[in-house]
């Protein structure tokens, strides 16, 4: 991982929030940048402010990663460029109403760009890590995705997956030398929530964008593979996944557990 001191950061979703602070912090880390998102004037402001205050390098590659063409574009980038060293997969949407109020193309809208996009970047990109022995991926999930209570459900799906896919690319890479991270931020104030139809002043307190990255670059620096900024006791989420884990023995079986038998003894079916 010492080698990614010299190597660029391509961040998506880097116009603004959570993925502009990434360039901001990666910036003044000494990175040079690669901005990827739809607002070209934006990232140029954001990019000439960084050159100025950090002296590295930015450069733009203006995308919409719901686009094949376009995103074809930003993986061809990935596979080609040997300077970028870590991918920021931080592009991301939602939308306020509920699934039975959200239309077909709406919801495949969201699974574009929240799956497809960041699947098809981190594919593009992983060979190269590979070969090289060294790389890392910061793939921004939700804390959604382990909470179907909060109703957001297909965008919740969309992070259930992006943290299983790090977690199962994690397990494939780490030994290969790929570091593989997901952030699983709460509500955090960007404007994701106002895109996606929400009223802010109607919403519980929200963690600054600030503070979320900051405390997600703490858990890269520490090598963590599951980084959640506002969970205040670490041993609940050891504890989540050591019970997971427990079950995985279980799963294998040839015979049906006990618990299903019972449905078939002529006692239950009087009882039912």
């Amino acid at each position: 991982m010492n080698q990614l001191v010299n190597k660029s950061v391509l961040v998506t979703g880097a116009s603004s929030g959570i993925g502009a602070v990434y360039a901001d912090r990666f910036a003044k880390r000494g990175h040079n940048l690669v901005l990827v998102a739809r607002d070209y004037a934006r990232m140029e402001a954001l990019a000439e402010r960084l050159r100025r205050e950090t002296g590295v390098a930015v450069d733009i590659l203006q995308a919409d990663l719901t686009d094949a063409g376009e995103l074809a574009q930003v993986e061809e980038r990935l596979r080609a460029d040997t300077r970028i060293g870590i991918l920021v997969n931080n592009a991301g949407a939602s939308i306020a109403s509920s699934f039975v109020d959200q239309s077909p193309d709406e919801v495949a809208k969201i699974i574009s760009l929240n799956i497809t996009a960041l699947t098809r970047l981190t594919t593009a990109v992983v060979p190269r890590f590979i070969k090289a022995g060294d790389g890392a991926i910061i793939n921004i999930s939700s804390v959604v995705g382990l909470a179907p209570e909060f109703g957001l459900t297909v965008y919740g799906a969309t992070k259930a997956f992006v943290l299983f896919l790090t977690q199962g690319l994690h397990l494939e890479l780490g030994h290969k030398g790929v570091y593989v991270q997901a952030v699983l931020p709460a509500s955090t104030r960007t404007e994701i929530w106002e895109r996606s139809g929400w009223d802010m002043n109607a919403l519980p307190p929200t963690m600054e964008v600030d503070e979320l990255v900051d405390a997600a670059l703490v858990g890269f620096d520490r090598r963590e593979t599951i980084t959640i900024p506002s969970l205040p006791d670490a041993e609940q989420w050891d504890t989540f996944d050591t019970a997971r884990q427990s079950m995985i023995p279980n799963f294998n079986q040839v015979d049906a557990a006990a618990r299903y038998h019972l449905a078939s003894k002529p006692h239950a079916r009087q009882l039912s």
